[in-house]
């Protein structure tokens, strides 16, 4: 199989600031399960970079404890393909953090926010498939909880328009969402 080239995306699991079921912003809690699964799903499709955003300490040094046990520990050596994935997981504080460390590479990133609620002014895939496409960085955020803050939505470049079923009912897992939202904007087309 030949070997495709990384786009120029990055991507964020926010923890703060996102919101409850009751609107209210929150710090949610670091998952095992996201950390694993959307890692393996930005490797698969060639995401230069995995943030996982919280100022918690606690949650920054859990996440750092899993992924070093997977990239330098026992679990390196027993599963070098998870390795291969959790060596993209980077820890920030803050969205500004990741796009700072993301600019160093010299141009600051295009911040692609996503949701399950609908909204005006949204890009769809397709799109946002042709932009990303322009070899510029792009910063996909993804919330937790029930969501992303409005501060960090009324912020960014672009809104990537909600992952639809063929039902009324709207709640998948962010890992879930993440490895659909990526198939549609970085899938093969077959």
């Amino acid at each position: 199989m030949k070997k495709l080239s990384r786009p120029n995306l990055h991507l964020a699991l926010v923890h703060y600031p996102v919101v409850n079921k009751a609107g209210e912003t929150i710090a949610s809690a670091v998952t095992n399960l996201d950390i694993h699964d959307i890692a393996r799903a930005a490797e698969t499709y060639g995401a230069r970079s995995f943030y996982m955003v919280t100022p918690l300490t606690d949650q920054t040094d859990l996440v750092r404890s899993i992924v070093r046990h997977w990239t330098s520990g026992n679990g390196a050596t027993y599963n070098p393909k998870r390795r291969q994935a959790l060596e993209l997981i980077r820890m920030a504080e803050d969205l500004k953090q990741v796009t700072d460390d993301i600019r160093k590479e010299g141009e600051r990133p295009r911040v692609v926010v996503t949701s399950a609620r609908k909204s005006k002014n949204t890009v769809g895939y397709t799109g946002m498939r042709r932009k990303i496409a322009d070899g510029r960085p792009y910063l996909l955020v993804f919330g937790t909880g029930w969501g992303l803050a409005s501060e960090i939505i009324e912020k960014a470049d672009f809104r990537l328009e909600p992952v639809r079923g063929n039902t009324d009912y709207n709640h998948l897992s962010v890992r879930s969402a993440t490895a659909i939202i990526l198939d549609r904007l970085l899938g093969c087309d077959r």
